[in-house]
């Protein structure tokens, strides 16, 4: 997801976006196709976009709670130690000492970078900062947390 509709603006069927990426501006497609970004520009807390899918306020509020995405193969390639946030999530999570702990169930940002959510096999969540101090090692098939931030 790359940003979600919050809103309408004004009468025109513009809508207000909070965004999850700095280029949303790179994409004119979402969503398999069914919305065409035509117009996009910074706004009160995220921007304000333009879609031809929606001409007027109404067609634009229908749209409120609408996440848009983009294939896989149109996001830019990462480079060493990025990640994005839905490859974290449905991660089987262990300690460095290979004991299993639970699942990734969700990537949060409060403002000083990125948690973790891990739900436990047993029941319960905690959260850890992606840090390499508290998540040394992560790949396509599981992600790993230093001993000290497994929560007993």
């Amino acid at each position: 997801m790359l940003a979600a509709i919050i809103g309408a603006h004004g009468l025109t069927g513009d809508v207000r976006l909070k965004c999850f990426t700095d280029d949303l501006g790179a994409y004119r497609s979402f969503n398999d196709g069914a919305l065409t970004l035509l117009a996009l520009r910074d706004g009160p807390n995220g921007a304000i976009a333009r879609f031809a899918e929606a001409r007027d306020r109404t067609a634009a509020e229908a749209l409120r709670g609408t996440e848009l995405t983009v294939p896989r193969d149109a996001l830019p390639p990462l480079a060493e130690g990025e990640y994005y946030h839905a490859d974290l999530i449905g991660l089987p999570v262990e300690t460095e000492a290979g004991v299993a702990i639970g699942r990734v169930v969700a990537v949060e940002n409060f403002g000083a970078g990125d948690v973790i959510e891990i739900e436990r096999a047993e029941g319960g969540r905690f959260m850890v900062p992606m840090r390499p101090e508290a998540v040394p090692a992560w790949d396509a098939a599981r992600l790993v947390i230093a001993e000290a931030f497994a929560e007993g």
